[in-house]
């Protein structure tokens, strides 16, 4: 169970690929406290650390995952957003996140609006994402790349939907929103209460 409230970043060191699954390297950020098993979210993806390596550590991805999310096009060299697995009794600041991506989005469009940028996301939408609870509302929340943020001008076009995002300097920096370009594709979860509402509603309408 995660937060969407980014810890920590860390630089994709090496990328291998054995049979469907990958195994990715990191630099350690956390060299002091990280341990085998360790649940932890890459981009919003919880993934398993399954090696440490002296100030690296590696967690592997299976096909499903790779389908889903952008670690799928993930480079050597990129920036990932990490953060820890939330600890009982503690503050929730973001939103629930699971760590579990329903599907990737691309980047369309961005704007500084006086010390702040503007995100814009377009992703596949199909006509049974809504009963799915796979939709934003605005002023709600989503996780984008591990992030917790709040829905703005969510929208749907035929089989496209549209989600904005507003994001402080604070966010910019320390998150690898800097990183993003338009055609940027970024990972996506929507909110949990949403999907347990829709699921709700299936069955007991």
């Amino acid at each position: 169970m995660f937060s969407g409230i980014v810890d920590a970043m860390a630089q994709v060191i090496k990328i291998e690929q054995e049979q469907s699954n990958k195994h990715f390297t990191l630099r350690n950020p956390y060299t002091e406290t990280m341990g085998i098993d360790q649940s932890i979210a890459h981009n919003g993806v919880c993934l398993t650390v399954v090696r440490n390596e002296g100030d690296n550590y590696v967690v592997t991805a299976m096909q499903e995952t790779l389908n889903r999310s952008n670690l799928g096009v993930i480079k050597q060299g990129d920036w990932i957003n990490l953060e820890r697995a939330m600890v009982l009794g503690d503050r929730l600041d973001g939103h629930i996140v699971q760590g579990h991506v329903d599907q990737t989005a691309r980047c369309i469009e961005i704007k500084e609006t006086e010390g702040s940028w503007y995100f814009r996301f377009e992703y596949q939408h199909t006509p049974d994402m809504p009963q799915r609870g796979y939709f934003c509302v605005d002023k709600g929340s989503v996780c984008i790349n591990g992030v917790s943020l709040t829905v703005c001008e969510p929208e749907v076009i035929g089989d496209k939907g549209y989600v904005s995002v507003c994001i402080i300097p604070y966010t910019y920096e320390n998150t690898n929103f800097r990183h993003i370009k338009v055609g940027s594709i970024v990972n996506l979860e929507f909110d949990i209460i949403g999907k347990y509402f829709a699921r709700m509603n299936q069955l007991y309408k």
